[in-house]
């Protein structure tokens, strides 16, 4: 198991667990559910955003709060 900020870049992922409250109910109400796929779509250097897309629309993530989402990795990605 990875966090999200760990995670390469064009990599799908199933999100595991969040481990904060507050974000976690964030993330819940723009659809990100613990069981749903992501894919990591941009980086930005230096721990900046991290861009991902959760079904049909692109999320930016602090990766500060990335740090607390916890995913595994899909096979064959």
């Amino acid at each position: 198991m990875l966090s999200l900020s760990q995670l390469p870049v064009y990599t799908d992922a199933e999100i595991s667990k969040i481990n904060d409250p507050d974000l976690e109910q964030k993330l819940l109400e723009m659809g990100c559910t613990p069981g749903e796929i992501i894919s990591v779509v941009r980086k930005a250097p230096f721990k900046g955003p991290i861009a991902i897309m959760v079904s049909s629309y692109m999320l930016s993530i602090r990766f500060s709060d990335a740090c607390k989402i916890d995913v595994n990795i899909k096979n064959g990605s």
